[in-house]
């Protein structure tokens, strides 16, 4: 069951674990266990100026449509105000 030639399969080099070779010896294996190391060692670091990056990269598309909608807004609520005043309604008072 070891070893033997099978035209069909191949050959069976053992179970797993135990692939048909010698021990290894001389090998070292250090590692580190994964709870030790530090996921997030500078993650507060790089969101900060990632996000200062990527912000500074869409000012010109954010900034100006909102100071205009805020222009608008400011004239209209300046019209409507004079509109509903006694000067307003002197002025306009016959147009409805």
């Amino acid at each position: 069951m070891g070893g033997g030639l099978d035209p069909k399969h191949g050959v069976f080099l053992g179970p797993w674990g135990n692939l048909g070779s010698q021990p290894q010896k001389g090998i070292i294996h250090y590692g580190v266990s994964q709870n030790r190391l530090k996921p997030l060692g500078g993650a507060l670091h790089a969101a900060f100026f990632n996000t200062w990056r990527r912000s500074r990269a869409q000012v010109l598309y954010v900034v100006p449509p909102f100071a205009l909608a805020y222009a608008a807004m400011s004239w209209a609520i300046e019209r409507n105000e004079y509109l509903n005043s006694k000067a307003g309604r002197a002025e306009f008072g016959d147009e409805v």
